[in-house]
């Protein structure tokens, strides 16, 4: 079975999806169940996974023992490694919270899987069609989840991601056409090699390339391609929030930094640096644009999608310096940040459950309300802005570091500057928090905190509110209280913003030894 891991990796939550459909013909509430025993199974394979690779092994597979390189492969290296550990435990996070937040329905969690499914093959996969296979399967499963809120306005952001996202993902089949046009082949360890051969200054290698980032820049949410993801994050279900905030978004990362240093390479950077700077460009932008839209912001969800678009421009920078430090740093960042944005909406959902505000306004004085949850969003806040000892601050950091090593001096302002902006509006939140006269009453009768300090009522696209709840409830007072598990995850998501600054080391071992193209 060891030979066979990354194969069951994608296997198994097939399976585990089809199984609740099947069981709806008896009952509509087992899904749940079944979802957390697919997904032990599938941490314990990524378990076994890891020891195969630890510290310096590459595990390639060969799906049906055809022949590379035109049989498709799966490749699991430690880049990849770290992605699929991070889909495992963020997966058992979200289903924790969502044994009491929901939804309860079968269907819910067959595409909270089919979504594990297409997540873990974007991260497995060596072949730049199949890529394109999975990112479809895990945008078909973001789209119905994202619809799966109450409101009519979670159809209409559905509806808005899936067109947007097909745009992307058609882009990146159309880049796909020109580089197999161009060197006849679709595994990316033979492209690789085909596309040097050809020469990188040639015209349908440089539209292949544009394509393909640009596609996958769409799924990424960089400005100006992310207007899909305020509303999306803004209008899910809590538990869907804190999901897709933290996986879509970071595997699609993923997938771009792949396309860069397995299928281009370094050496296509080097030789043509227009597209290096063209990165650089278009994620800088985004830091900057996605900080000022996000302290523009009164609901609390959409600056935080904002603050994404913003902080996996900080990553795409750092894949883009394409220096060893600097795709150390990228990495930690984006491993980081899917802990900490995940734990910020997980939070943002307990507080609403609390007292029924969603709005930067309405915030004022929950820090003595819900000590716990602002307290636990306090921790994530600071991780993002990279207050050590945090995580956050070691990737940003190491990319610092990187950009100063490439002497990319214009990208050492924009990093330097990236964390005044985020501090801004999180500082502006931490101040409602704990130092604003509360515009809520006790017995929570103005849901969105009226017009709060800010002057802001409730921002046109969040999520209807609640009535507010006591906290740490056991969740027998109703479907909208908080439960002591909700509450464990939220205080989990906070400890491993830091605990997390721990494991660097052995990430960047096994980023140094598995991926030596980097390190040359």
């Amino acid at each position: 079975m060891i030979e066979h891991l990354p194969v069951l990796l994608v296997v198994l939550p097939i399976i585990g999806a089809s199984v609740p459909l099947v069981a709806s013909l008896y009952t509509d509430r087992i899904g749940w169940s079944i979802a957390v025993l697919t997904m032990l199974a599938y941490a314990a394979l990524a378990g076994l996974l890891a020891q195969q690779v630890w510290p310096d092994t590459v595990v390639s597979y060969a799906v049906g023992g055809f022949a590379l390189p035109y049989g498709i492969e799966l490749v699991v290296d430690g880049l990849s490694l770290a992605v699929v550990l991070l889909i495992s435990a963020i997966t058992l996070g979200v289903l924790a919270y969502a044994r009491h937040a929901g939804p309860h329905e079968n269907t819910f969690y067959s595409q909270l899987l089919l979504l594990v499914t297409g997540l873990t093959g974007m991260t497995v996969t060596g072949d730049v069609f199949n890529l394109y296979v999975f990112l479809e399967i895990t945008g078909l499963a973001a789209y119905g989840l994202v619809a799966s809120g109450r409101e009519a306005s979670a159809a209409v952001a559905a509806l808005k991601y899936l067109i947007i996202g097909t745009v992307g993902a058609s882009l990146y089949l159309l880049g796909v056409g020109y580089a197999l046009a161009v060197t006849g082949t679709l595994n990316m360890a033979d492209m690789s090699g085909k596309l040097a051969a050809v020469g990188y200054d040639s015209t349908l290698v440089l539209t292949a390339f544009g394509l393909m980032v640009g596609g996958l820049s769409v799924k990424v949410a960089l400005f100006p391609l992310h207007t899909w993801q305020p509303d999306a994050y803004a209008n899910s279900p809590d538990s869907v929030s804190a999901f897709i905030s933290a996986l879509v978004s970071t595997v699609s990362a993923y997938a771009l930094a792949r396309l860069l240093f397995s299928v281009f390479t370094v050496d296509f950077l080097t030789a043509v640096p227009a597209a290096r700077w063209a990165l650089i460009v278009v994620a800088s932008v985004s830091i900057v644009a996605g900080s000022a839209l996000a302290v523009s912001q009164a609901s609390v969800q959409r600056m935080l999608a904002y603050s994404s678009v913003s902080q996996f421009g900080l990553v795409i920078a750092g894949f883009a310096v394409a220096t060893p430090i600097a795709v150390v740093g990228a990495t930690v960042h984006l491993v980081g940040h899917a802990v900490m944005k995940g734990g910020l909406f997980a939070a943002t959902g307990i507080i609403e459950r609390e007292t029924g505000t969603t709005t930067i306004g309405g915030y004022a004085g929950m820090g003595g309300r819900t000590p716990l949850a602002a307290g636990a969003f306090t921790v994530l806040a600071l991780g993002m802005v990279g207050v050590p000892p945090a995580i956050g601050f070691v990737g940003k950091w190491y990319i610092l570091v990187g950009a100063v090593e490439a002497e990319l001096w214009p990208v050492v302002a924009v990093l330097l500057a990236s964390t005044l902006l985020t501090l801004a509006y999180f500082a502006r939140l931490g101040e409602r928090l704990y130092f604003a006269e509360p515009t809520i009453r006790e017995e929570g009768a103005i849901a969105d905190g009226g017009e709060g300090s800010d002057g802001g009522e409730r921002a046109e696209g969040s999520r209807s509110s609640s009535e507010p709840r006591s906290e740490g409830g056991d969740g027998d007072d109703g479907e909208n209280a908080v439960s002591t598990g909700m509450l464990a995850v939220l205080v989990v998501a906070a400890v491993l913003a830091v605990a997390l600054t721990a494991a660097v080391p052995a990430l960047e071992q096994l980023l140094t030894e598995t991926l030596p193209p980097l390190i040359q």
